[in-house]
């Protein structure tokens, strides 16, 4: 099967359907009030994901679904051997690919010349569903070559780098959700996959629950790694969402959100 032909269409309708799903949830059941209005929130944050766009688009112009058929029959691409069930090379390429941006979100929050960069998406003094559209045009870089590095070499099933792309676009949105699920399904679902009561920790101002759980999709590798959190000491409504100093409209502003990871740390000031 062509899976190149669905990679396009299949992004953007989990792109507009999970933003609008989130969207709707948040509303009609919000974790807690923003300080500033959605309106403005979505408005900033989507010409923030443009620019982003732009950028990937420029540096990567081949697509991970692309990078994935070329890789097939590659003699060191591991799991695209035909000796291996499908099954089993699609769920460990899934896996691998989710390890991927666990190992990634871990940098960028260790290694000193790249947390400014990722400080931009932590910065947000909110935290709803645009959030997960709000990261600086440089963070995708390593994420992407690391990907793409990964597909190349390991030549995953082109079904399982579209599913993985596509499961990654709906979780980030569902985990950015200003929405908590009913307790006996939040008790189900963080059993396997991040929740948003999970990842708000992980946005929490405290430099203790933002090294906790970098998951994207699956909260295995921080179980595993002994990253994960499930609760805070003062429990989720005492929760300060942020960076220390950032704590004020103006991080919203977009040539602030550009130019964030070239000043001075307010938090050190």
């Amino acid at each position: 099967m062509d899976w190149l032909r669905f990679e396009s269409p299949g992004y953007w309708i989990t792109f507009s359907v999970g933003f609008l799903l989130v969207a709707v949830w948040e509303s009609w059941r919000p974790n807690r009030e923003t300080m500033v209005p959605a309106g403005r929130r979505w408005t900033m944050h989507g010409l923030l994901l443009s620019t982003v766009m732009v950028v990937n688009t420029v540096l990567f112009p081949l697509s991970a679904v692309a990078a994935a058929i070329s890789a097939q029959g590659n003699p060191w691409g591991v799991l695209s051997f035909a000796s291996i069930p499908f099954p089993i090379r699609a769920v460990a390429g899934v896996l691998l690919l989710d390890f991927t941006k666990y190992a990634t979100h871990w940098l960028y929050h260790h290694v000193a010349f790249l947390w400014p960069i990722h400080r931009v998406h932590h910065s947000d003094p909110d935290f709803d569903v645009s959030t997960g559209a709000r990261f600086h045009p440089l963070e995708p870089v390593l994420v992407q070559a690391v990907d793409l590095g990964l597909i190349l070499l390991l030549a995953p099933p082109p079904a399982a780098v579209l599913f993985a792309k596509l499961a990654g676009v709906a979780s980030n949105f569902f985990e950015h959700a200003n929405a908590s699920t009913p307790a006996w399904a939040e008790r189900i679902l963080r059993a396997g996959i991040v929740t948003p009561d999970l990842h708000r920790i992980h946005h929490s101002q405290g430099i203790v629950e933002q090294n906790r759980n970098f998951g994207e999709i699956f909260t295995c590798w921080d179980r595993l790694f002994g990253t994960y959190k499930g609760q805070t000491a003062g429990g989720d409504k005492a929760l300060v969402i942020g960076v220390s100093g950032y704590q004020d409209p103006r991080s919203l502003e977009m040539g602030e959100m550009l130019t964030q990871p070239f000043h001075k740390d307010r938090g050190s000031e």
